[in-house]
């Protein structure tokens, strides 16, 4: 599998940004920062990115010149600095988007496939998930949720304001808890009907309202297996650009075995032994079976149970 993505090191974790936040009340420096010669922009377009088509490969941040030209809207987000240098996010418009099919030089890419092929180098992309993440919370949020008037962008993209009512609206980040339930040497898996042929992984969802992250692990996993389980224990978390959540990775043990499937939510869920689920890990699995890609963090949370790790 990847080596991009070592163990304990899923996507959009690796955080090479400086987000001088105190940037982004100047709005002067910020028009300033977009005109120097080492500034770049990740252009979004839904689950795609506008791409320079290159012999290494495509290229994905881009001069703000670049990113106008191939028909980028004129506001930015800023990201942040890296090495000192700008990073801006920016959308692009569906009648801009379809003219770049077919282009030899440019067009769209889907961000998770170049990510999980290795197209993207590691250390970009928890930028990119931010200007992902911002990009999509902006075309999704253009009026007050208050009053129903259009607001307006501000503080260099984190922000909305409406001049009707005075609301502020900040950009949102949905918590779902991700876990891997053990009982001794087996694991409980999962999958949804529209996960790749073979495929299972570990069981998720989101938190609800007032809901603590244990609770939320606990009743998912009862809700979607009948398994009542244990021992809650946070491992780490992993941005999710889709739209915008935070996974957070969490184990449990198990104390009853017998699956009960939910079948609005899965389409299967079944014990694995260790021997199963690390032939599924190295995809030799006999049955054609697969765990989750080294992308994702249930793939992580699978493979510290496979190396002995609590």
């Amino acid at each position: 599998m990847s080596s991009a993505f070592p163990l304990g090191q899923p996507a959009f974790v690796s955080h090479v940004l400086d987000r001088a936040a105190h940037l982004r009340m100047n709005d002067a420096k910020l028009m300033a920062m977009e005109d120097k010669s080492d500034t770049r922009a990740y252009v979004v377009h839904r689950d795609s990115l506008v791409v320079k088509h290159e012999d290494g490969g495509p290229r994905a941040l881009l001069t703000i010149k670049e990113a106008l030209a191939l028909g980028a809207n004129a506001g930015t987000i800023f990201l942040g600095l890296r090495d000192g240098a700008a990073v801006f996010g920016m959308g692009i418009g569906a009648p801009a988007a379809e003219k770049l099919i077919g282009r030899p030089d440019a067009g769209l890419a889907e961000l998770r496939g170049m990510a999980m092929q290795g197209q993207l180098p590691p250390d970009q992309l928890s930028a990119i998930a931010v200007a992902k993440s911002l990009v999509n919370w902006h075309q999704r949020h253009g009026y007050c949720a208050n009053c129903g008037t259009r607001t307006s962008m501000s503080q260099g993209g984190w922000k909305r304001d409406c001049p009707s009512c005075k609301a502020e609206h900040f950009p949102r980040t949905d918590p779902v808890v991700i876990m891997l339930v053990t009982a001794g040497e087996k694991c409980l898996l999962g999958r949804q009907k529209q996960f790749p042929p073979g495929m299972y992984s570990c069981l998720a969802g989101f938190v609800e309202a007032a809901e603590t992250i244990e609770d939320a692990v606990r009743r998912e996993i009862l809700e979607e297996s009948g398994i009542r389980c244990t021992d809650v224990r946070y491992y780490m978390t992993q941005p999710w650009p889709y739209p915008s959540s935070l996974m957070i990775g969490c184990t449990a043990t198990a104390t009853s075995e017998d699956v009960t499937v939910d079948l609005t939510e899965l389409e299967d869920a079944r014990w694995f032994s260790r021997e199963e689920a690390t032939l599924m890990m190295k995809r030799e699995h006999p049955d054609g079976l697969a765990g989750p890609h080294p992308f994702a963090i249930a793939h992580h949370l699978v493979g510290r149970w496979l190396e002995g790790q609590s």
